[in-house]
């Protein structure tokens, strides 16, 4: 059975329902992103599309600040910090240009005062981007990397160099590329700590309070591509420590100040995110979620680690991801991988294949992907194994 185990029965209509209806053209998206989404979000969103509530136009038409659409932002900001549990204390922002322009916006804000070293710990590919972003702006610090074992652990903590002077401690979360995940929010002392969680936002519950600022891109959990939220503790929405060059459009005081809407957000996203959130609520918040990412991320791996070495992930066990789970079909043989990802396609399963930077095959887990999608990979995996075991 895949019904959650914690969710009421209402709740799993709903979810059962969106799987009966998982039919008529669409396939299984494993996409890092842009990526799958819950066919009821998307349902809804068609449904509006061409006249929003009796409006008379799309909300892709209507003013940003007209009434309608305000109503719209306001309702999404209320559901993101009930999902998420945002406490007072902290800003919701939504910002354009991804979590990239991020790698930019943090040290711009916050290297401006009389600390100018930051620390960040390196595990993967967009840590390491992120690291070399601050170089422009400030003095970054490796408080580990990993990339001699190919970004596949993280470091012991007793092996970290962090610096208690640092303006700031930058992680991500969990690792889009390279398939690793952070599975608590790592201790840092009393250095403000900031997390990029992209890839696994609203897929688990996080601590916020032990965060100064959280950032993600929409397009892995929330929605499609074209914003980052971020989560801002209220003395950093103040514009202390932002430097001088820092632009007007990075800057997270003007963003802070004007609502999101120092010029037009990109409000398609906004809308869509927002029927994100109310779908998440209805089938039982990020408890359901992290549910169902331990029971899709369980099974994948049970089937890579169950082949006696015909498929295999290079990630540490302890600290693989739920959400991207890259694996090597005998070690690496890339005549078998594609044919392997030829074949998929086949019977609906799509986009599998590995980041273009490590090759390989890669599936994403988010949470638009159903347990069906997995189960019917875990399959696919099985018999094609049978038939290419040499």
């Amino acid at each position: 059975s895949i019904a959650p185990q914690t969710c009421d029965i209402a709740s799993w209509v709903v979810v059962a329902q969106g799987l009966a209806r998982m039919a008529d053209g669409r396939v299984y998206n494993f996409s890092a992103g842009p990526s799958m989404m819950p066919l009821e979000v998307l349902e809804e969103v068609q449904r509006e599309m061409v006249n929003y509530k009796g409006t008379g136009m799309s909300i892709m038409e209507m003013s940003h600040r007209s009434k309608d659409f305000m109503q719209v932002a306001n309702e999404a900001e209320k559901n993101m910090r009930d999902v998420l549990g945002v406490p007072d204390g902290y800003k919701v922002i939504f910002m354009q240009g991804g979590a990239t322009l991020q790698f930019s916006a943090v040290p711009l804000n916050l290297l401006g005062g009389a600390k100018t070293k930051a620390d960040y710990i390196i595990t993967g590919q967009w840590s390491e981007k992120a690291h070399k972003e601050c170089a422009k702006y400030g003095t970054p610090q490796a408080v580990c990397n990993s990339k001699p074992t190919k970004f596949t652990t993280i470091p012991s903590k007793a092996d970290w160099k962090l610096d208690p002077e640092a303006a700031y401690v930058h992680y991500c979360m969990n690792e889009t590329v390279n398939g690793v995940e952070f599975k608590t929010t790592p201790d840092v002392g009393d250095v403000p700590l900031i997390a990029d969680m992209s890839s696994n936002f609203c897929s688990r519950p996080i601590e916020v309070r032990k965060h100064a600022y959280i950032y993600a891109g929409l397009q892995k959990n929330l929605g499609p591509a074209g914003l980052s939220v971020g989560i801002l503790r209220d003395d950093w929405a103040a514009g202390k420590n932002e430097m001088k060059i820092c632009p007007t459009y990075c800057s997270w005081k003007i963003t802070a100040d004007n609502g999101s809407m120092y010029n037009t957000p990109a409000c398609f996203t906004l809308y869509v995110m927002g029927e994100y959130l109310k779908y998440t609520k209805k089938v039982g918040g990020l408890t359901y979620w992290d549910e169902q990412s331990d029971k899709k991320s369980r099974l994948l791996y049970d089937t890579i680690d169950g082949s006696d070495g015909f498929y295999k992930c290079p990630v540490e066990k302890s600290c693989r991801s739920r959400m991207n789970v890259p694996f090597t079909i005998l070690g690496g043989n890339e005549e078998l991988e594609k044919k392997f990802m030829e074949q998929a396609k086949k019977v609906k399963l799509y986009t599998l294949a590995g980041h273009r930077s490590v090759g390989g095959c890669r599936a994403s887990l988010y949470n638009g992907m159903p347990v069906e999608g997995v189960e019917k990979l875990s399959d696919f995996m099985k018999s094609f194994m049978d038939e290419n075991r040499k």
